[in-house]
C-alpha cells in the first residue's frame, strides 16, 4: 500500500528525559514486587542513550511507521489524531502527578506514545481502545509488560468499573496491598470528549484524578464558569458538581498527526468524592431540572420550570436564596441551583 509519510514542519526540540523519581506512596501505592525492566525510569537507571532511543520511537516518522505496519490511514470517524511530541506526553503525565505505583486508564492509546511515557513514570496502565488495529499495535508492543494491559473496546460502552476490579483484584493478589484510587490520562479524540467527561467525572469513589486532552476551545468552556456568558451551559454545572477543573496548558495542532484544524489543551479535573457532592436529594433530578431550566436559556426560571411547580413557588424559592424572582439560568451558580432545586423539587 502506499505510504503515508511525507514532509512535514519540524517539532520542537529533542525532549528531555524525565527525571528520576523517588518512591511514593500516594493513591495507588502498592510495595510492587514486579521484576523492573528498562521501560521504567525510577526502578533502573537508564543512560542517556536508552532514553533517547526509547523516545525517539514515537516521532513523526516512527508514528507513519507503525500506521503503515497495520496498514491504517487515519480515521476520521474515531477522530484519531496522533501525538507526535514526546515532550507533550510529558507534561501531560506531570499534570497528573503519575507516580511508581499509580494505576492509569488510558482512553484511545493510538500507536502507544503516552503509554509509553506512563510506563516510564512507573504505573500500571489499563489501555482501552476502540481500533482493532490500533489495540493489536499497542498489545505487541507492551506485550512483554504485564503491568500494561489492553482491551479492544469502546470505552463509552464498556464497564470500566468491572474491568478495575479485575487489575485491582490481580495488583492485590501479587502485593497484598488493596489500592484506593485510580487515575484517567488520555488525550482523547475531540468528538466523544463530552461523552467520556460525563462518564468519568461522577467516578469519584474510584478515580482521583482525570487529566484530558481536548480541543481547546472546549477546554475553555469546560473550565470557564463565568456567569451570564454565551458560553454558560448545564456542562459547567455538571463539571464543578463532580470535579474542580484547572486549565493546564495549551498544545498547538502542529503537535499532532494528521494536524486537526484546531489546537488543544489540557485539562484536569480533580475529582470529589460522593461525600463532597452538593448536598441534593436526587442527583438525576437535579441535571433534570438545570437540563430543563437551560432549555429556554433566555427564558426566565418562573417560565421554564412551571412544570415542576407552580410559577410562584419558583419566584418565592428564587427570592428565598437571594435571587431575583426574574432570574435567567445564566444567572444563576452551581450551589444557586442547588437551593433552587431543594426548594421546589419534592423528595
Amino acid at each position: 500500500m502506499p505510504s503515508l509519510l511525507h514532509p512535514m514542519l519540524p517539532l520542537s526540540s529533542t525532549p528531555k528525559p524525565p527525571a528520576n523519581s523517588p518512591a511514593y506512596d500516594g493513591p495507588f501505592a502498592v510495595h510492587s514486587t514486579r521484576t523492573k525492566s528498562l521501560h521504567t525510569v525510577a526502578a533502573v537507571p537508564k543512560t542517556t542513550s536508552e532514553t533517547r532511543i526509547n523516545k525517539a520511537e514515537d516521532d513523526y516518522h516512527a508514528t507513519v511507521k507503525a500506521l503503515n505496519s497495520k496498514g491504517r490511514f487515519p480515521r476520521k470517524s474515531l477522530g484519531q489524531h496522533y501525538m507526535l511530541n514526546s515532550e507533550v506526553n510529558d507534561q501531560l503525565v506531570a499534570a497528573a502527578d503519575v507516580q511508581e505505583g499509580d494505576l492509569v486508564v488510558e482512553i484511545g492509546p493510538g500507536t502507544g506514545s503516552l503509554t509509553n511515557v506512563l510506563v516510564n513514570s512507573g504505573a500500571t496502565v489499563l489501555a482501552i481502545e476502540k481500533d482493532p488495529y490500533m489495540a493489536a499495535l499497542v498489545t505487541e508492543r507492551f506485550s512483554s509488560l504485564d503491568y500494561v494491559k489492553v482491551l479492544q473496546e469502546d470505552f463509552t460502552k464498556c464497564h470500566i468499573r468491572s474491568h478495575l476490579s479485575a487489575v485491582l483484584q490481580s495488583r492485590m493478589n501479587s502485593s497484598g496491598v488493596k489500592p484506593k484510587y485510580a487515575k484517567v490520562v488520555s488525550n482523547l479524540p475531540f468528538n466523544i470528549s463530552t461523552e467520556v467527561i460525563k462518564q468519568l467525572l461522577p467516578m469519584g469513589d474510584i478515580f482521583s484524578e482525570v487529566v484530558l486532552l481536548l480541543q481547546e476551545e472546549a477546554a475553555v468552556r469546560m473550565v470557564d464558569s463565568s456567569l451570564r456568558s454565551s458560553e454558560y451551559r448545564p456542562i459547567n454545572i455538571f463539571i464543578n458538581f463532580y470535579s474542580d477543573p484547572e486549565y493546564k496548558f495549551k498544545v498547538p495542532r502542529t503537535n499532532f498527526f494528521p494536524q486537526p484544524k484546531v489546537d488543544a489543551a489540557v485539562v484536569s479535573f480533580r475529582l470529589k468524592q460522593p461525600v463532597d457532592y452538593p448536598p441534593v436529594s436526587s442527583a438525576k433530578s437535579f441535571f433534570s431540572m438545570v437540563n430543563c431550566a437551560f432549555n429556554g436559556k433566555r427564558k426566565m426560571l418562573r417560565k421554564t420550570l412551571q412544570h415542576i411547580c407552580p410559577s410562584l413557588e419558583i419566584e418565592e424559592a428564587l427570592v428565598s436564596a437571594g435571587l431575583p424572582s426574574t432570574s435567567r439560568p445564566e444567572e444563576l451558580a452551581l450551589y444557586d441551583f442547588v437551593r433552587l432545586h431543594n426548594s421546589i423539587v419534592k423528595p
